[in-house]
C-alpha cells in the first residue's frame, strides 16, 4: 500500500476561532499593504505628470522597453518624434531638447513606477504560492488585482493615445477612467491586506448600529468616486483655470455660461465651467455626508478603533475641503493639486477601513449533533 500526504496550504483562518496569525501570513499582509501604498504613490506622481503637462512626451508605447535615451542620438530621435505630436505643434512649439528633457522624465518615471508595480506584486505572489502561504480562498482575489493591474497599464496608454492624434491634450473621459481604475485597485488591494491580518470579523459595533453605519460608509464612498470622477473631468479639462474664486463663480452661485452649450447635457460633461461648478457642487454634499457619517461613528457606542478611524474621516474630509478651495484660488499649482489628488485618495482608504471594520459578524452555525439509538 502506497500512503499519500494531503497538499498543505495555508488555513482558511476564517474557519479559525481566535486564530492567530503566521508569520508567513503576516508577510503576505505586509506584502500587499505594500502594493496599496505603490498604487496610492503612482496616483500622485501620475497627478504631477499631469499638472506638468509631461503626459504627451513619450509618443510611443513599449512596455518592455524600461531604459531611457542613453546617447545625445537616442534623445535627439525622442524629441524628434515628439516634436511631430499636437502637443508640441500646438502649445510647445520652439521648445529645446533641454526643455523637452524636463518633461520627458516625469512621463517615464510615471510609466517605470507603473511596471514596478507589476514586478513587486507578481514575484512575491509566485513566491508565496510556490510556499502554500495562501489560502485557496485568496488566490482567485489576487489573480483579479493582478489582472486588473495589467488593464489599468492598456488604459493609460490609451489615455495618452487619445492626445496624440489631433489634439494636445488627452481625453478627459480616459483620464477619470485611469484614475478611478487606479483608485479601485487601490481599494481592492488594501481590503484584501485587512483581510489577511484580520480574516475574521469582530462585533466593533452593535448590530442593530451596524447596518445603519455601513449604509452612510457605502453612500459616502459612492459620493465620493462619483466626486473623484467630475474632479478628473475638471482637471483633463483644465477647469481649475477659470473661476478662481470662492464660493461664487464669476460673481454667481453657478457660472454664467452654464448651459452655454448644446445640447444641454453635454455642459455637464464638457463645459469647463459647468463641470468645475458640478465639482463643487459635489465636493460639498460628499464632504457633509462624510462629517456625518464621523460624527455617527463618535456619538454611537461603538469600539474604540472605529472611534478613532471616525476622527481620522472627519480630519482627513476638513483637510480635502480646505486643499480645494486654496488649489481653486491659486490656479492649480502643481504642489496643490498633487495634495488634493493625494489626500483624495487617503480618504478612499479611510472609508474602505471603516466598511471593512463595519463586516457582519460571523453567525455560529448549528451543527446537528448524531443522536444513537443504543436499544436497537
Amino acid at each position: 500500500m502506497t500512503s499519500t500526504q494531503p497538499l498543505k496550504t495555508a488555513p482558511d483562518l476564517t474557519l479559525l476561532p481566535n486564530a492567530r496569525l503566521a508569520p508567513g501570513q503576516r508577510a503576505v499582509g505586509i506584502w500587499l499593504l505594500s502594493i496599496a501604498t505603490l498604487c496610492f504613490t503612482i496616483a500622485v506622481v501620475g497627478a504631477i505628470t499631469r499638472l506638468t503637462e509631461s503626459g504627451l512626451s513619450m509618443v510611443r508605447w513599449q512596455p518592455l522597453h524600461i531604459l531611457p535615451p542613453m546617447t545625445a542620438h537616442q534623445w535627439e530621435e525622442a524629441f524628434r518624434l515628439y516634436q511631430q505630436s499636437p502637443q508640441y505643434k500646438l502649445v510647445n512649439s520652439g521648445m529645446s531638447l533641454g526643455e523637452y528633457k524636463g518633461i520627458f522624465w516625469w512621463e517615464f518615471a510615471h510609466r517605470l513606477f507603473a511596471r514596478s508595480i507589476g514586478v513587486v506584486f507578481l514575484v512575491p505572489f509566485l513566491w508565496f504560492l510556490a510556499r502554500r502561504q495562501l489560502s485557496r480562498r485568496l488566490v482567485p482575489y489576487l489573480v483579479g488585482l493582478f489582472a486588473l493591474g495589467g488593464l489599468q497599464g492598456l488604459v493609460g496608454w490609451l489615455m495618452v493615445a487619445s492626445g496624440l492624434v489631433d489634439r494636445p491634450s488627452v481625453s478627459h473621459y480616459r483620464l477619470a477612467t485611469h484614475l478611478l481604475m487606479d483608485v479601485t485597485l487601490y481599494a481592492l488591494t488594501l481590503w484584501t491586506a485587512f483581510y489577511v491580518f484580520r480574516p475574521r470579523p469582530e462585533p466593533l459595533a452593535p448590530e442593530s448600529a451596524r447596518p445603519g453605519l455601513r449604509r452612510q460608509a457605502i453612500l459616502g464612498l459612492s459620493l465620493l468616486a462619483i466626486t473623484m470622477m467630475w474632479g478628473a473631468f475638471t482637471a483633463g479639462l483644465r477647469a481649475g483655470l477659470i473661476y478662481n474664486t470662492f464660493p461664487l463663480m464669476g460673481g454667481q452661485i453657478a457660472p454664467p455660461d452654464f448651459f452655454a452649450l448644446s445640447p444641454w447635457w453635454t455642459n455637464f460633461t464638457e463645459n469647463h465651467g459647468s463641470v468645475q461648478f458640478v465639482h463643487r457642487v459635489l465636493a460639498i454634499t460628499t464632504g457633509l455626508m462624510l462629517i456625518g457619517l464621523a460624527l455617527s461613528l463618535r456619538q454611537k457606542p461603538i469600539g474604540a478603533e472605529l472611534k478613532r478611524m471616525g476622527t481620522a474621516l472627519f480630519l482627513v474630509v476638513l483637510l480635502q475641503i480646505g486643499l480645494g478651495i486654496e488649489t481653486v484660488l491659486n490656479q492649480v499649482p502643481v504642489w496643490l493639486g498633487a495634495m488634493h489628488q493625494a489626500n483624495a485618495i487617503l480618504l478612499v482608504g479611510v472609508l474602505v477601513r471603516i466598511l471593512f471594520l463595519l463586516r457582519e459578524a460571523p453567525q455560529p452555525q448549528f451543527r446537528p449533533r448524531l443522536v444513537v439509538n443504543r436499544a436497537a
